[in-house]
C-alpha cells in the first residue's frame, strides 16, 4: 500500500452514518500515516446506526476544502439524506472536486453528489437505490465492487470495503487528479 505521511482526509458524515463505512477507511487511511478530520453539520459526537460513536473535529460551517488532501462520504440513508440538506456540506464536496482531490464514496454516502452537481459525465456505483438519482444527475451508473474514476472511488456496500479501502488509499497517495473536477 502507498504511504499518506502528511495526507490530510476529511471525512463528511453526520448521524445515521453506516459505522463500517466510516470506521474502516478511517483505519485504512490513518494506518498509512494519514491525518483523519471528522466533519459534521453539527459538534459533539454523532452516532452511527449501530451505535458507533465519533468525536467531530470541525463543523461543515467552520470546514476550509483547501485544508485537505481528499475527502471519503461514508454512506447510510438517514446520513446521505441529512447531509444533501445542508448547504455547507454541499458547497464543501463541490469545492473539493473544483480543487481536483481524490474523493472516496460509498453506499448512500453519493446523494450529496447530486446535489453538489459533480457527477456530469462521470462513472459510479453506489447502494442500487441511488442508481435513477445518480444517472439523472449525469453519471454512468455500473454495478460494480469498485469504480475509479479520476480521483472519484466509489462503491456499493459494506462487504466491498476491503477492495474500496485500498483504492481509497492508492488514488489519495496519487494526489490531485486533473479530471476530477466540479
Amino acid at each position: 500500500m502507498a504511504q499518506l505521511t502528511g495526507k490530510k482526509v476529511a471525512f463528511l458524515a453526520t448521524d445515521g452514518y453506516e459505522d463500517s463505512e466510516l470506521t474502516q477507511p478511517w483505519e485504512a487511511v490513518t494506518s498509512q500515516g494519514a491525518e483523519a478530520v471528522l466533519i459534521s453539520p453539527r459538534t459533539g459526537t454523532i452516532t452511527g446506526k449501530k451505535g458507533h460513536e465519533q468525536q467531530v473535529d470541525l463543523t461543515t460551517a467552520d470546514a476550509r476544502p483547501e485544508d485537505y488532501d481528499a475527502l471519503v462520504l461514508p454512506g447510510g440513508v438517514m446520513n446521505g439524506d441529512k447531509l444533501r440538506m445542508d448547504e455547507p456540506a454541499v458547497a464543501f464536496v463541490r469545492e473539493i472536486f473544483a480543487q481536483h482531490k481524490p474523493v472516496g464514496v460509498i453506499c448512500h454516502g453519493g446523494w450529496i453528489l447530486t446535489d453538489a452537481d459533480v457527477l456530469r459525465g462521470r462513472t459510479v456505483t453506489s447502494y442500487p437505490s441511488l442508481k435513477t438519482d445518480l444517472s439523472n444527475a449525469g453519471a454512468t451508473w455500473v454495478d460494480e465492487e469498485v469504480v475509479v474514476d479520476n480521483g472519484l472511488v466509489s462503491s456499493r456496500v459494506p462487504s466491498d470495503l476491503p477492495a474500496f479501502c485500498d483504492k481509497l488509499v492508492e488514488e489519495i497517495a496519487e494526489g490531485e487528479h486533473e479530471r476530477q473536477t466540479a
